[in-house]
Parts: structure tokens; sequence; C-alpha cells
């Protein structure tokens, strides 16, 4: 006998549009309320005036507490070496990936250098590269089909954002290559901790880690000195450094976090990852539920593997849905909007088809609420 799951109620109107199609961490924002006096921060008029932060650092605008906060979270969690490395800062991850590109391009060459990303890749990859019309690099498309034999960067994206994958090079070509990891969503709430990463150039951004999308902070961790200055200077020359009112109020929510890790009196349901993971697991077993039933839409499945931050194998339980449409509807999203007035982002920006789409499991539970009883009802409007 099968049962069906009846979504919970909602307050977001039946009637209404519902905004899935951007990446919005909101869903985290009922953790931070109960944690509203741990992370306030007091910043007095005359404080933080000066561009300059630490003259003896590659990244000369970043805050000391920020860079120990960021090195101190990455070791409680083990996803990242940062000794011996080069941290950078970044007005969110978006800079930085422009900002290492360029780092990683050479300064005069015959012909702009390729940039490529195997899909589905991050949908704004594309128009970050080429929005500036560098004369230095460039947009070529997917990683899995480059053959020229001329030199490339590669962008890694693991897990990946649309599909939650975990991913490595797959560049072909015997051309030299170089890499750029972005790490933005390898934290526990998203993916198994497997491995301590350790790459040239990796990207992390405060909001994916902790849902504080509004602060605009993201940093890379980079191998090499002259890469790194190369890093800074891209900062340097676009925004003159990053503001240090956001810098203050990463370093005090990092140290909260830890502090919590490393507090052995700290129950087990305030810390943050553990939290985080589990409303994001239970949005999955929620989701599973309607598309186990449902004829209109198929998701991969996610490998369980083993977590070395909670000593526990488990699934990924990332925080967007990569659909495939079935049953003989050509545009996901098209169907999306127009029989269930959910806007999502059609795959042809992640450079496949127009029968996946991504759908953003971060707002509030009273989207994904409605989300849910949107879903279920495709099956019916089908038959």
């Amino acid at each position: 006998m099968v049962v069906t799951t009846i979504p919970p109620t909602t307050t977001v109107s039946p009637n209404a549009y519902l905004d899935l199609e951007k990446g919005d961490p909101v869903v985290f924002g009922e953790y931070w309320k109960r944690q509203s006096e741990e992370c306030t921060v007091v910043i007095k008029g005359w404080e933080l005036m000066s561009y300059n932060s630490d003259a003896s650092n590659v990244c000369w605008y970043m805050l000391p507490e920020l860079r120990d906060a960021i090195k101190r979270l990455h070791h409680v969690v083990g996803n990242a070496v940062t000794q011996d490395r080069h941290i950078v800062v970044g007005t969110g991850a978006t800079q930085l990936f422009n900002a290492s590109i360029f780092a990683l391009s050479p300064s005069e060459p015959p012909q702009p250098i390729n940039v490529v990303a195997a899909a589905p890749h991050y949908s704004e990859y594309q128009d970050e590269v080429s929005i500036l019309r560098s004369r230095t690099y460039q947009w070529a498309g997917d990683a899995a089909l480059y053959e020229k034999n001329e030199p490339y960067i590669e962008v890694i994206t693991s897990p990946n954002n649309p599909d939650g994958t975990l991913r490595g090079p797959v560049v072909k070509s015997e051309a030299e290559g170089k890499l750029v990891y972005d790490l933005a969503y390898y934290w526990p709430h998203y993916s198994p901790i497997t491995h301590q990463a350790d790459h040239d150039v990796m990207i992390f951004t405060f909001s994916k880690c902790t849902g504080h999308a509004g602060s605009r902070i993201g940093w890379a961790i980079v191998k090499d000195i002259e890469v790194a200055k190369k890093v800074t200077r891209y900062v340097h020359m676009s925004s003159i450094g990053v503001s240090k009112e956001s810098q203050t109020r990463v370093a005090k929510i990092f140290g909260v976090i830890c502090d919590g890790y490393q507090n052995f009196g700290s129950m087990k349901s305030d810390l943050f990852f553990e939290h985080s993971k589990r409303v994001l697991r239970e949005r999955w077993e929620k989701l599973w539920e309607v598309i186990d039933q449902n004829k209109v839409f198929t998701v991969a499945k996610f490998p369980k593997a083993y977590c070395n931050f909670t000593d526990e194998s488990s699934e990924a339980s990332p925080g967007f849905l990569w659909l495939k449409c079935e049953e003989g509807i050509e545009d996901c999203a098209s169907y999306l909007l127009g029989k269930l007035k959910i806007h999502a982002r059609g795959g042809h920006r992640f450079g496949v088809g127009p029968k996946y789409a991504r759908v953003s499991l971060f707002g509030t539970d009273d989207e994904f609420n409605e989300f849910l009883k949107r879903m279920s009802s495709a099956k019916i409007e089908c038959d």
C-alpha cells in the first residue's frame, strides 16, 4: 500500500508565484536568531576607518582576526589545508573567482587563455568570465569536451552547483592547464567531508557556509605567493579591499561556531553544522517521498560516504534540487513556471539541455512547504 504524505500547511498563497530561482540562503535564519546575543558585534564610530589592516600580510586589507577565524574554522571542520597557505579575502566568491582567473592568466598572451568547466556547471561562470571582455582570458565551454592543444584554466565546483556531486578535473587535453577549485559547498551540512582539500587555488564563501549572503565575504586559499599577490591586486583594483565591518562580523560568527564545537558542554542541537544538516536532510526526506510518487520528475540519488567531521556515513544534502522532466516535457523550467507557478533556473544556464532545471531549497519553511504541495500536484496534472 502506498502512503501519501500530506505536506504541512503554509502561509504562502497557492496563487502566488514561488521564486525558487536564486540561491538566497535564508533557511538558516532561525538558527541565527537563537544565537543573536552571542553573535552581536558593536563597532564604535572611530573604529575600522583605515583601508589598511596588516601591512605584513600579502592580503594587506584583511583583519588579522578574520585570518585567524578562517584558519580555526577549517581546522575544526577539516575540509581544507591552511597551514603555509596564503588567504585572500574578497567581496564574495564572485569577486574571487574573477580574481583567481586573472591571477592564473598570462599577462600578455598571444590569445586569451580558455576557461572551462564541466557541464552542468554553475550558471554564472560564463557571464562572470565574459562580462569584462578581457584580452587575457575567455570562456570556452564544457571542460569534458575541451580537446584544444591550447593552455586552459579548468574551474572545478565540488560539491557541484547545481547537482551536488563531488568532482575532480575532467579535461583530457595534453596542453598545460591550471585549476581553480570552487568549494563553496564543501561544508558538512551539504556534503560528507571525505578529505582535506589541498589545491593550488580554493575558493570559499561566507554566504553558503553560514547563510550570511548579505555580508558579501569570500576567501581564497592559495599555495603560491605570486598568485596570491595577483588575486590581492585584482581585489585592490576593483574595490580597494573588503568591508571591515563585514570582516568583523565573519570573524565573530566563525568564532561562535568553533566555540560550540570546542566546548564539550555544548548541546549537539545547538551546533551550527548539526542543526543545518538536520534541516536540509529533513527537506530532502520529504522531497524524496514526493518525487518517488511523481512520474513527472526524476532526481539522481546521492551515494553514502564516510564523513571525517561527523564520524559517520551519510548522503549529501545539497541546497539545490536538480530536476529532470520526464513524460514528454521538453522544457522543465517552462513547465514549472506555467503549470506550478514556480520560478526555477533552466538547464541551458548550466550548459545542458532544457529538460533540466535547478530549484533552490534555501528558502523559508513556508516557501518549501508550498513547493512540496505544488510538486505533489504535478502528477495529477499530467495524468
